[in-house]
Formats: C-alpha cells, structure tokens, sequence
C-alpha cells in the first residue's frame, strides 16, 4: 500500500472535517449496524512425487470345507484376495527393503454353543507372481496350524509373512507386484456347528537393512 497517498488522502480528510466544524460545529459518529465476514481456504496437501502403496482386491473372502484326509480333523480351503504392491517413487532410497505381513484374530460366531477358534487354526501358503523373472520379490514360507506338526505349524497368531522385497530400489523397476496365498482352516471333528468370522490384517512395511 502507498502510505504516502494514504496520509495525503488522511490529511485532506482532516481538513475537511475542519472546514466541516468550522461551519457546522462538532458532529458524534453513531455505529448504525455491524455485521462480520467469515473468510475460508482450503489449502491442500502437497502430493507427494510416487508412494509405496498397498491394495487388496476384495474385503472378505469364504472357506468351504474339503476333505482333510484326517478322520480327526476338519478342514475349510480358501484363497487370500491378490494383495498390490505398488511403488511409482521417482527416487527410492537406498538400502530399504519392504515386505507384507498377516496376522489373524481368532474365528467367533454369535450361534448358541459356538466357541472361539484361535487364530492357531488358520494357516496359509503365500505365492507371488513374479512376471519379469528377477526375484527380486519373494513369498513367504508356508504356516501351518496348531493341528499339524513341525516348527512352524503355529497358525497366523502373529505377524507372518507374505511376500518380501530385500531391496526397494530393484524391485521398483518393475513397479507393481501381486501375492496371494492358499488359506486353510482346521479343526477337531467335534468343532460346534455355527458360521465364524475372523479378521486378517495385512500391513505393508518398510525398513532399512
């Protein structure tokens, strides 16, 4: 603002109002009315350049039963829907390498007699499609359930693992990969009747090596 023409404008006010009082005397300004104006922006977030990003293709997915070749035993097959990762970074950094993990809670039903079934009952075996050959994403091992043998036959009670990149950078060239896995559920033959529901959360990590 020009404070110059300002304080002339000002001065000529003045003596206006001089001249004004002179002729008319000393007038008192009453406020007649006041309102207020709200002023709003919406300042949006600077995005960033590319995202390491995660997606599944579907929110739910079912088990039907097959035969579990045990007499002891009930099994219920399904398939995890294809989890995306995806990364448009135009600079990734160095020595970091991301991976995908699972976790489930136990299965409950709301049907009289239902009880819970631990998250050790749910096990799965992890695939990754790899369209270009490098390697540079793999699956992770295969988890079995509490109701089968060996060191991993612990069910998803924790984080496990689904796919694994050692190295961001490489595996960004190609810039997307798909994994799924086979789910399976198992259970003593006496098992309550009842429709279960459990919760898998997937998360997507980056580290540095």
């Amino acid at each position: 603002m020009n404070r110059n023409g300002l304080l002339a404008r000002a001065g000529i006010g003045a003596a206006g109002a001089m001249l004004l009082t002179a002729v008319a005397g000393a007038a008192i300004a009453d406020e007649v009315d006041q309102d207020n104006v709200d002023i709003n922006v919406e300042i949006a977030e600077v995005p960033p350049v590319g995202a390491l990003t995660m997606s599944v293709a579907a929110d739910s997915t079912t088990l039907t039963e097959v035969d579990s070749g045990d007499p002891d035993i009930r099994q219920f097959n399904g398939t995890l829907p294809t989890v995306t990762v995806s990364d448009d970074r135009e600079e990734v950094p160095e020595d970091v390498f991301w991976y995908v993990t699972g976790q489930s809670s136990a299965f409950s039903s709301d049907d009289a007699g239902a009880t819970d079934l631990p998250a050790g009952h749910l096990g799965w075996t992890p695939e990754v499609t790899d369209e270009d050959g490098t390697g540079a994403v793999a699956a992770g091992d295969e988890v079995l359930t509490v109701l089968d043998e060996g060191p991993n036959a612990v069910g998803l009670v924790a984080e496990e693992l689904l796919a694994l990149s050692l190295d961001s950078q490489e595996a960004s060239v190609q810039g997307e990969w798909e994994a799924s896995a086979d789910l399976f559920l198992k259970t003593p033959v006496d098992v309550a009747p009842g429709s279960y529901e459990a919760t898998l959360t997937l998360t997507l990590w980056e580290d540095e090596l």
